[in-house]
C-alpha cells in the first residue's frame, strides 16, 4: 500500500478496494486516517449523500457475501444485513482506500480497483486486459474491475469478479 493508506476497513484487510471518490460529506473528503466505520457510519453515509453511496456499498456487500460464502465463513443471514454488521468494521477483512495503489509487501492481499478510468490514472504495473471490464496482474494480486454500480459491477460481472479473486488465492 502507499505509505500513508487513508479509507475505512479492517486494519487486517485482506481484499482492498480502490475507489476515486470520496463521501462528499463530514471530514471524509479531506480525511488523512485510515480506520474502521463505527456502528451506524455506513448507515449515515447513506441517509446524508447520494443514492451512489448507497450502491457502492450494496455492490461491495453483495461481492464480499458471496466471497465468503465460498469458504462457509460464518456469516449473517443475508448480503444486506453482512453490509449493515460487517462491511468496512474493524473486525472485517476488507477496506476501502481512499490514497492511490502502492505496492506492499502484504502479498495476502488481494487489490481491487474500482473502474477503468481510475486505473488509467494510476501508477498500476503492467495488466492483462481479460475483455472490456476486467484488467489482471497475478503477480501484484490486482484486478481492476468495473465501477461498483448495479449496472457496471452486475451480479454476473460479480460472479466473474469472484472467479478472478479465486485465481489470486
Amino acid at each position: 500500500m502507499t505509505k500513508k493508506c487513508i479509507g475505512l476497513g479492517g486494519v487486517n484487510s485482506k481484499i482492498n478496494f480502490y475507489i476515486a471518490n470520496r463521501p462528499p460529506i463530514d471530514n471524509y473528503p479531506v480525511m488523512q486516517n485510515f480506520r474502521a466505520l463505527e456502528s451506524g457510519e455506513l448507515g449515515y453515509i447513506v441517509k446524508h449523500t447520494s443514492n451512489h453511496w448507497r450502491k457502492v456499498f450494496n455492490v461491495y456487500a453483495k461481492l464480499l457475501f458471496d466471497w465468503y460464502q465460498l469458504d462457509n465463513k460464518c456469516l449473517p443471514e443475508s448480503w444486506q444485513a453482512y453490509r449493515d454488521l460487517e462491511l468496512f468494521q474493524s473486525h472485517s477483512h476488507e477496506a476501502l482506500v481512499f490514497s492511490q495503489f502502492g505496492l506492499n509487501k502484504n502479498i495476502q492481499t488481494i487489490h481491487i480497483i474500482a473502474g477503468k478510468t481510475y486505473a488509467a490514472i494510476l501508477d498500476l504495473p503492467p495488466l492483462v486486459w481479460l475483455d472490456s471490464y476486467f484488467a489482471i496482474n497475478k503477480h501484484y494480486r490486482l484486478i481492476v474491475a468495473p465501477y461498483p454500480d448495479y449496472r457496471q459491477l452486475s451480479n454476473e460481472r460479480i460472479a466473474q469478479l469472484i472467479t478472478l479473486m479465486t485465481g489470486l488465492k
